[in-house]
């Protein structure tokens, strides 16, 4: 599940320079405002990657805890600990863990899960497994805020296709591989990164995913504890449309 992130954890952020941090922490502190009667002071970032969301959070006041799999993601996190803007260092707790099996030392107020994190747990075994700790780790009445990637966009945005990204003078090779009869999605990743005397190293790599209906996440979130499970569209003023890319 996170050993397919260990070869371009180096690379990860530069090929992902799209994603706006800033706008999705918006995002979840709307969130905040809306279920919770206050902002949660500590928050868990369950595969936290490179740690650019729990940064993020940190900027803003609350008190972090990033948990990933991956010891070469959570390298590149320590080494952004230093935030050149804010002059300050994040007092951040990463910890290198499944996020099936973690272990906190106490509850949270709330915990979040970004970038389809959730769809990389390839069985509803590991699913629930994941749901249930994470119920066991949040105060009653947090929020447990986290993104899937939808059917439509396995089926449209992903399928079959091959996707060429370029920054600069690297270059990230993007095939997928969707099997809609298993639900399940390959990702073939070649990155070809120009070392400093101008030849390429190029590292391969390979991601799973899998595709969970609306009524299976919900049946099983219930199942674990949870309640007032909802799905919304990223401005969270009404249900995902039918198009949606991803459910909130």
């Amino acid at each position: 599940m996170t050993e397919g992130y260990n070869a371009i954890a180096a690379v990860y952020d530069k090929f992902n320079a799209e994603i706006d941090y800033k706008k999705w922490a918006d995002f979840i502190e709307a969130s905040f405002d809306r279920y919770l009667k206050n902002h949660p002071e500590l928050v868990l970032d369950l595969a936290c990657g490179t740690g650019k969301m729990t940064r993020e959070l940190s900027s803003r006041g609350y008190d972090m805890i990033g948990v990933d799999g991956s010891e070469q993601m959570l390298s590149v996190a320590c080494d952004g600990n230093y935030d050149e803007d804010l002059n300050k260092i994040h007092e951040i707790l990463y910890l290198l863990q499944d996020m099936r099996s973690f272990e906190l030392y106490g509850t949270v107020g709330a915990v979040v899960c970004c970038l389809d994190s959730l769809n990389y747990l390839l069985s509803e075994d590991d699913l629930e497994s994941a749901l249930r700790n994470v119920h066991n780790y949040l105060d009653p009445d947090g929020v447990f805020f986290f993104d899937l990637n939808t059917p439509h966009k396995f089926e449209t945005e992903y399928g079959t296709k091959d996707i060429i990204i370029e920054d600069g003078d690297d270059v990230l090779l993007w095939q997928n591989d969707y099997n809609k009869e298993r639900k399940l999605c390959d990702f073939y990743l070649s990155a070809f990164v120009m070392d400093e005397d101008g030849r390429y190293d190029r590292r391969d790599t390979w991601w799973r995913e899998r595709c969970y209906s609306r009524r299976y996440v919900t049946t099983l979130l219930e199942k674990c504890g949870f309640y007032d499970v909802r799905f919304m569209n990223e401005s969270l003023t009404s249900e995902p449309e039918a198009d949606a890319l991803r459910w909130y």
